[in-house]
């Protein structure tokens, strides 16, 4: 394991990105409009998050946002290697960058994320798609003011992809979306080494920020009113193993809803290798934690979980959620669920689909296997053919389809407290969406300046995906 002040960036080095931004910032005064910045994301919570520090950073250097790409004098996209559709929109989108680029000529491109981090995808960008000026992985965003400035004044093209550990840097600055909503990472990396996961090797391994600035950064997020925080890790159950501390994830939330305020924290992911009994019961005695859980059983055969290299099997998943319920009876189940695994059978996938039956789970995240380049599942024998892979997957879209509009269903005619959390421009008549404290989607009619307030609403009617009602006045 390494030392923590092998893995904590040096606070003289955050201080000279902010100073770098400051010279940027002077340069970019000097012009005689404010530049503007474009930021594009793909895939996870945690890259969201690491778009808001790039966000942080920009403004940092004087930059305005835009959504244009014809407007935007920097554009940075960031990137994710989870499965290769998202990687080929990126692809996609990048390469729609040259017509831009043709018109303003001075306008600089960046590439950052996870996909950014694969020694194929760089090579890749570096090749064929010369109209880049600036990649960086995960492990360099915190000196993004450094390679920007670089590629601004030396007006040459900046690869900053090099292989680590990881790192953690704190005091770098956000831009967060909106004011009621907010993330917060908790720590960084994975140790699972899941068989078809390409994030270890790109996020490199857990890594745990102080339990302090976690507190803190909670505690000043609600002072200026946040009240929905989600905290966020690849596996948060791993939470302060890396620390030499007595302190677990466990732990860990219990002293944040011991922070005065009115707001509810999530988190996410948690892997049911590390999901303990202690953390069902914290749960369950918290307050200010919402009865809602993610958690990923990925199949449901203990065969192709021990090929998937998930440290548990079907019955000890069935067992945490049993506990789970015995506890919080009313919790929000929600997971992750691959199709067509290598090797995968009708059998085992059947044995998928009991496990739906079973756990009934609220909503499901559902993907056919993608191959990713350089894990063990790449080079795993996989005679099932793609179109039978689509045909399971159809099914279990069909059977998760029915269960979630059978759990919709047994919420209408309810009452329940709600956040109203933005207009659904989408939307003319049920114009607010609203979650409840499961985080499920309600759609209201009402006045957008319900916004940010917390609401009656009885239930009128549901979809497979959300819910529909109307506000009610509180006794």
């Amino acid at each position: 394991m390494r030392k923590r002040q092998e893995v904590l960036i040096p606070k003289e080095e955050i201080a000279r990105q902010m100073e770098l931004c400051r010279q940027v910032a002077r340069r970019n005064r000097e012009r005689s409009v404010q530049p503007l910045a474009l930021v594009d994301t793909y895939g996870c919570q945690q890259n969201e998050a690491d778009s808001e520090q790039i966000r942080g950073m920009l403004r940092e250097m004087g930059y305005g946002f835009t959504e244009d790409t014809r407007e935007a004098d920097v554009i940075v996209i960031n990137t994710c290697a989870i499965r290769e559709h998202a990687e080929l929109r990126v692809l996609g989108n990048v390469g729609a960058l040259t017509h831009t680029k043709r018109r303003k000529p001075e306008q600089v491109i960046c590439l950052c994320g996870c996909s950014m981090q694969e020694p194929h995808m760089a090579d890749k960008i570096r090749r064929s798609f010369r109209h880049v000026d600036l990649v960086f992985g995960p492990h360099a965003l915190w000196k993004f003011p450094e390679l920007l400035d670089k590629v601004l004044r030396e007006r040459e093209r900046v690869f900053a992809t090099e292989n680590s550990d990881g790192c953690i840097a704190e005091g770098l600055p956000v831009v967060r979306k909106g004011k009621i909503k907010a993330w917060v990472s908790i720590m960084y990396g994975c140790n699972n080494f899941c068989t078809y996961c390409i994030v270890p090797y790109v996020r490199g391994r857990e890594r745990s920020r102080d339990p302090e600035r976690i507190v803190d950064e909670v505690r000043q997020l609600v002072a200026e009113g946040y009240q929905d925080i989600t905290l966020l890790g690849q596996n948060v159950n791993s939470y302060g193993k890396d620390l030499g501390l007595e302190i677990d994830f466990a732990d860990l939330l219990a002293r944040i809803d011991a922070i005065p305020g009115d707001f509810f924290v999530r988190f996410m992911t948690s892997h049911p290798r590390d999901a303990s009994q202690k953390l069902f019961e914290t749960m369950a005695r918290c307050p200010k934690v919402a009865p809602q859980l993610h958690l990923p059983f990925q199949s449901g055969s203990s065969r192709v979980l021990k090929a998937m290299n998930r440290h548990y099997d079907r019955e000890t998943y069935l067992d945490e959620v049993r506990r789970l319920r015995e506890l919080i009876p009313d919790v929000v189940l929600t997971s992750d669920v691959i199709v067509g695994f290598p090797g995968e059978t009708e059998a085992e996938f059947e044995e998928t689909l009991s496990l739906l039956e079973e756990v009934r789970f609220d909503s499901l995240f559902t993907f056919i296997f993608s191959p990713r380049v350089g894990t063990p599942a790449a080079q795993m024998e996989d005679p099932t053919p793609m179109a039978e892979k689509k045909a399971r997957f159809q099914r279990l879209l069909d059977l998760q389809n029915r269960i979630s509009l059978e759990k919709h269903q047994a919420y209408v005619g309810r009452t329940l407290p709600v956040l109203v959390e933005e207009e659904n421009d989408a939307d003319p008549v049920n114009n607010l969406n609203c979650r409840t404290d499961g985080w499920r989607l309600v759609h209201v009619p009402g006045d957008p300046e319900h916004v940010g307030q917390r609401k009656l609403v009885k239930i009128t009617g549901c979809s497979t995906w959300s819910l529909f009602g109307a506000f009610v006045e509180e006794a």
